[in-house]
């Protein structure tokens, strides 16, 4: 049994026979390779030019991150942005080296404002150069305003020939130093007589002279550079969105982007699992096995539960990606929620872990060392945990509403691991509207499963939360409040969260729906996976309650409400006996060869 990616016996036979080569070639680069000399690179900070010529031989970025509209264009017929393969692709990196995963990610953001682009021209150029093995970035945040796409100093004058100059520097970019072009945000000069102070995207080549690269800001492999621009000339060919539409441009980037963190958490977390339980259950701590003692097997049982989760929602909430349309925007919940919820979750796992093998995690000839710190990055790119949790309350009232005689009729949404262009990623439109998006009745995912004793405790916390939101729902100076909305955030995440798991294991447990043969594979999902995984969610929502309590702000009345979801999981002996047998079954399935 084993519902964990292992480069042993990975078989991505649910795709196409390209596809499988290319997902292959990449494990087996990794493995060729080795821990010590994929370990000696990541501490020296070498860059990865090996990786990036099996990534254009093999024309992996090129076949994984053109559409099939862009593709056309050059004649490619077969591309396509399909999120399925992609999903493995995430997760394959993110299990060898989040330092060479964040050259696709960033080169996935460098892409969107120019597949979101009206402009074929720009689209035609850089598809020929992404199949010529170039990579791309991202050139948004700032050293002084970060991500704050409000404010930008990086400004386009309009020239007497027609063209334009780009002054101003920008901070935190990936790539930044080989990448074929940069999708820069800036703004046109105040005195510009037809775009008078408004937002643009327009192209850069890291390579013109007047290009410069001030350094790396940060010690490691991948390049997150600094750079400035010095009347860098800036041609009609080479500008992407104007005024609104580049504004909606570098959000729906984001939100393309935002996910591929989810799944390099869930790699990250799976490969140090497997060092992590191989070497404490074949350490002898004062006479005992180390897995032998009860707290030991209780973190390593809730950090498998976690993980477990972790890959059954990332997979579900795809299907809704890929489903997305201009009548069904649901994703846009989901996909914050699979950037804050569970990277936030692989820090979890990865602490719990590291709490079982202490100072082994430090050591220099483990993954686990590096897997330390790189999962710490995960919450915090691509908007923080703070900021998305804050944008999926806004998806709260119509949510709850769903249940209470406000569902919206939509069709069933099944499982995709079909080969199709989620073309719609590409169209999303203006970024409004959020908060009058509707949503199914969301209770018979849980009632499918109300016969386990944790999803039963979880569904009566729910009634216990849409109590404290119905009679004591956030007041004015709450809803300003981040401190406050934060924790009452994390508790409505935490039943979407819940949902979309119960969805997947219906699909899997009652229709067989369980994708084999990709690395979200559930053949060996039961219902008392099921069970354990809830009832660390019940502890998490109690965990939730007890802070919104003793929230400096909250009312009595929100105190009081909040004290009646703190609930105890229920974890029978025998259950959890069986539930850690498994996790030590991982005990030397998979080690990575020196």
């Amino acid at each position: 049994m084993s519902l964990l990616f292992n480069p042993r016996t990975y078989d991505p036979s649910s795709f196409d026979e390209d596809s499988q080569q290319q997902l292959l070639a990449l494990v087996d680069f990794f493995e060729s390779k080795g821990l010590v000399a994929n370990k000696e690179e990541y501490y020296s900070g070498e860059w990865y030019t090996d990786f990036l010529k099996v990534v254009a031989e093999q024309r992996i970025f090129a076949d994984f991150a053109t559409p099939a509209e862009v593709g056309r264009l050059v004649g490619e017929d077969d591309a396509r942005w399909d999120l399925a393969r992609i999903n493995d692709l995430n997760e394959i990196l993110g299990f060898y080296s989040l330092a060479h995963w964040y050259a696709w990610q960033v080169s996935v953001l460098g892409l969107g404002p120019v597949w979101l682009s009206d402009n074929d021209t720009a689209r035609r150029q850089v598809a020929e150069m992404l199949g010529d093995g170039h990579i791309f970035g991202f050139g948004l945040s700032e050293r002084d305003h970060g991500a704050d796409i409000y404010s930008t100093d990086m400004i386009l004058t309009r020239t007497d020939d027609g063209g334009f100059t780009a002054n101003g520097g920008k901070w935190y970019i990936g790539n930044g130093n080989e990448a074929g072009r940069l999708s820069v945000f800036g703004k046109f000069a105040d005195d510009d007589p037809r775009h008078p102070g408004e937002y643009v995207f327009f192209l850069v080549d890291t390579q013109h002279g007047s290009y410069e690269l001030i350094k790396n800001v940060v010690a490691g492999q991948m390049f997150v550079s600094a750079f400035n621009l010095h009347d860098y000339p800036v041609a009609e060919s080479d500008i992407l969105h104007v005024g609104k539409p580049a504004w909606d441009a570098a959000l729906a980037t984001v939100n393309v982007g935002k996910v591929n963190l989810g799944w390099a958490s869930i790699g990250i977390c799976e490969h140090s699992f497997y060092e992590a339980v191989t070497h404490a259950n074949n350490r002898i701590l004062y006479g005992n096995r180390v897995t032998d003692f009860p707290h030991v097997r209780r973190m390593l049982a809730d950090a498998y539960a976690r993980l477990l989760a972790m890959k059954i929602y990332s997979a579900r909430s795809a299907d809704y990606f890929r489903s997305a349309s201009e009548d069904d925007r649901r994703f846009l919940l989901f996909n914050p929620i699979t950037k804050a919820k569970v990277t936030s979750e692989g820090e979890r796992v990865i602490d719990l872990l590291w709490d079982v093998i202490a100072a082994r995690g430090f050591e220099h000839d483990t993954y686990f060392s590096r897997a330390a710190t790189d999962i710490r990055a995960l919450p915090k790119l691509e908007g923080t945990v703070h900021v998305n949790i804050a944008l999926v309350l806004k998806f709260l009232p119509m949510y709850l509403g769903a249940a209470h005689g406000a569902a919206q009729d939509y069709p069933e949404i099944p499982v995709r691991q079909d080969a199709a262009d989620d073309s719609y990623l590409f169209r999303q439109g203006p970024a409004k509207g959020l908060s009058k998006i509707g949503f199914g009745d969301w209770r018979p995912a849980f009632e499918r499963f109300a016969h386990l004793p944790n999803v039963a405790v979880f569904r009566e916390q729910i009634d216990a939360f849409t109590h404290l939101v119905m009679t004591a729902p956030p007041t004015e100076a709450q809803q300003k409040d981040l401190d406050y909305l934060q924790v009452l955030g994390q508790l409505f995440t935490q039943i979407v969260y819940a949902q979309l798991i119960l969805e997947s294991a219906a699909l899997a447990l009652d229709g067989g729906e369980t994708r084999p043969g990709s690395v979200s594979d559930l053949s060996d999902l039961t219902e008392a996976h099921l069970d354990r995984i809830f009832a660390v969610f019940v502890q998490d929502m109690a965990d939730q309650a007890i802070a919104l309590h003793g929230q400096p702000s909250a009312t009595d009345a929100q105190s009081t409400a909040a004290l009646s979801l703190v609930q105890r999981p229920v974890i029978a002996p025998a259950a959890e006996e069986a539930f850690v047998t498994e996790v030590l079954s991982y005990d030397g399935v998979y080690e990575m060869k020196p």
